[in-house]
């Protein structure tokens, strides 16, 4: 089998423009500044040649950030604005984005390697978000509770103050306003971590909101490695909660700090969800919907679909067509209109894909397409792996139970509802399932039994920012997204209002003990 290539198209020229742009400047606290850490060098996934470098911030950078966070909130009026004026800024920001699509979208592209037309889908979704935020802050009443005795009660809700909201590479802009506009909803500060691989988007973002009246000093951001950077958001004693994305080991790292300090946080973490397809299944939806579950976004996704459970009785027809459909997907530069899949996000990334597959093959699995880093000369300085098909292993294999984040799929039969929704829960994660079937009653049962934060039915990878999403077990804690996530970075707070003129009693002097 000979995988199509497309010939590497060079890079857009906004987007280099773009990055150029900002001139290796990162936002702390309102001012654009060159940062005191390590210079971070930007390569472009698809010809692996560096764009532009960027120096870091430090742990000396978030302290600075968070306390001129702090009083920005405070003496900026932020944090008591009317909610209907906050909403108005998340407006215009929302607007901003979408004036800047093109914009952003050709220097996502350039800083992870995705293609154009996910890229622009990703920044109108991130556009929206922060309209939708604002709505949802326009309409969200505080609450008059039902009296118990002689009081007015009520709940409300205020800042929680420094927030933090560290995201991931594989997509920023989406990532970033998903964190950002219900915190600046809230009425808080954000300190934002963006990934050391993929910083532009988010510092691009910075300006947006600063041009949209965004009060100085609310909003900083800070590239630099998790491990000195993000580490010091998350135990800054000031930081009063954190939303983090990206890998359950580091998440789980992250929730012992946030418990050790009593601080809320949100871990939205990794996957390796099950996609099914049942024998009464529209085949043809079914095949369309496998392949965009796990060879979109080249695999590079926490709800790729890269266990691909498939009913006995259709099993080899289906995996047949399935390879044969594979093979013509086109790969190639995130620039070209015909690609298909892109590069991944480096070379590390992508030979660890690489070692993966290979490890899976000498534990027996058989590889039906792809398996091997492309030796086309026009793609040996990007960091290509093409989609990937494992047939041959069972679901208790290595393969079958960690992330790969990569463009590779397991397919493996089924016999019946117990057999599926049995080997479908045993997996450490619980993140998202497709179902496939024409029987909806099936599809509710079996959606109902399989553990997973987000189940889709004869569709997948569709979101809705009005949607909660959340993970199970190893795949995170808490709950993005949805109305109420503006309630998430806030404090509740109950107040009594009395409506007698008595005093309390209790300790007052009676007849009996009177001298």
């Amino acid at each position: 089998m000979t995988l199509a290539v497309n010939a590497p198209v060079a890079p857009a020229a906004a987007g280099v423009d773009a990055a150029q742009d900002l001139r290796d400047r990162i936002y702390v606290a309102g001012r654009w500044e060159v940062g005191s850490g390590a210079v971070i060098e930007s390569v472009d996934p698809s010809t692996g040649r560096i764009f532009a470098t960027l120096h870091a911030a430090t742990t000396e950078t978030v302290d600075i950030a968070v306390r001129e966070g702090l009083s920005a909130a405070r003496t900026s009026g932020w944090a008591t604005m009317l909610p209907h004026k906050r909403a108005a800024v998340l407006h215009r920001i929302g607007n901003a984005i979408d004036a800047a699509r093109d914009r952003i979208a050709a220097l996502q592209t350039l800083d992870t390697g995705k293609t154009l037309i996910e890229t622009r889908a990703l920044a109108t979704s991130a556009a929206n978000t922060f309209r939708y935020m604002a709505a949802a802050l326009e309409t969200m009443d505080g609450a008059l509770t039902t009296p118990r005795g002689p009081w007015l009660t009520m709940s409300t809700h205020r800042p929680m103050g420094v927030v933090g909201a560290i995201t991931p590479w594989n997509s920023p802009i989406a990532s970033d306003a998903q964190k950002l506009a219900p915190a600046l909803a809230a009425g808080n500060a954000v300190i934002s971590k963006p990934p050391v691989w993929a910083p532009w988007v988010t510092l691009l973002l910075a300006r947006l909101c600063e041009d949209a009246g965004l009060p100085r000093g609310v909003l900083s951001v800070l590239p630099g490695p998790g491990r000195t950077v993000g580490e010091a958001i998350v135990r800054h004693p000031d930081v009063a909660k954190v939303s983090f994305t990206g890998g359950t080991s580091t998440g789980r790292h992250l929730a012992h700090v946030a418990a050790d300090k009593l601080m809320p946080i949100t871990l939205e973490l990794g996957g390796k969800s099950p996609t099914i397809v049942f024998e009464d299944a529209d085949v043809e939806r079914a095949l369309q919907g496998v392949l965009f579950g796990i060879f979109s976004s080249s695999g590079q996704s926490c709800i790729a679909g890269s266990r691909v459970f498939v009913h006995r009785s259709i099993f080899e027809s289906f995996t047949d067509e399935l390879i044969r459909r594979a093979g013509r997907l086109r790969l190639g530069p995130g620039t070209d209109p015909q690609t298909a899949v892109a590069p991944m996000i480096s070379v590390q990334q992508r030979d660890s894909v690489a070692a993966m597959v290979e490890a899976a093959v000498a534990a027996g699995a058989r590889v039906r397409l792809g398996g091997a880093i492309p030796d086309d000369p026009r793609l040996a300085d990007g960091s290509y792996y093409p989609p990937t098909i494992l047939t041959g292993v069972t679901n208790t294999d290595e393969i079958c139970r960690r992330e790969i984040f990569g463009p590779v799929a397991v397919v493996l039969p089924f016999d019946d509802e117990a057999d599926v929704i049995d080997q479908s829960n045993d997996n450490d994660f619980g993140l998202a399932c497709g179902i496939w079937t024409e029987d909806y009653r099936r599809a509710l049962r079996v959606g109902d039994a399989i553990d997973a934060g987000t189940v889709w039915v004869n569709t997948y990878k569709q979101f809705s920012i009005s949607t909660p999403f959340t993970g199970l077990r190893d795949s995170g804690l808490g709950t993005e997204k949805g109305r109420d996530a503006v309630r998430q970075y806030s404090d509740q707070k109950s107040i009594y209002l009395d409506l007698t003129e008595a005093p309390l009693t209790w300790g007052a002097p009676t007849e009996r003990t009177r001298p």
